[in-house]
């Protein structure tokens, strides 16, 4: 299953739950995104031919990650760009999350290992503005 988490018509995150299946390559983001996403099922024997990857300028302005669910469980809530709440879901071992616009914050509901990728080169504070998080009592999962 893939999950888009949406506000006001901007693509703010992709989710691949970990029962998404597919045979062959399926990008799941736009060209334009600085940071691409794609699902891969190829049959025993299927060769990608080796490959170099050309120096191409890019310009990136803002950080988009990719989180992979390696064990646990972990609440995601989405943020528009101006901090206010919009929903959460709820990510399990095996998930991908593409977070691509709009704020973010998370809770571990386990223990939980997260694998995360994102563009570099760091930008320490300057990258990212912290903000209060809504209320447990204003929650609300979707997805599920």
């Amino acid at each position: 299953m893939i999950q888009r988490i949406t506000h006001k018509d901007k693509l703010l995150s992709i989710i691949i739950r970990r029962d998404f299946e597919k045979n062959g390559i399926e990008f799941f983001t736009p060209d334009n995104f600085s940071q691409q996403l794609a699902y891969m099922k190829r049959p025993k024997d299927y060769v990608i031919p080796p490959h170099v990857h050309n120096a191409v300028v890019r310009e990136v302005q803002f950080t988009k990650e990719v989180l992979f669910i390696k064990n646990g469980k972990v609440r995601v809530d989405f943020y528009d760009d101006d901090k206010n709440y919009l929903e959460s879901t709820i990510l399990e071992a095996g998930d991908v999350i593409l977070l691509a616009y709009g704020g973010h914050g998370f809770e571990m509901i386990e223990e939980s290992e997260i694998i995360e990728v994102k563009q570099g080169p760091y930008a320490g504070e300057m990258d990212k503005v912290r903000f209060e998080p809504v209320g447990k009592e204003k929650i609300i999962i979707k997805g599920e």
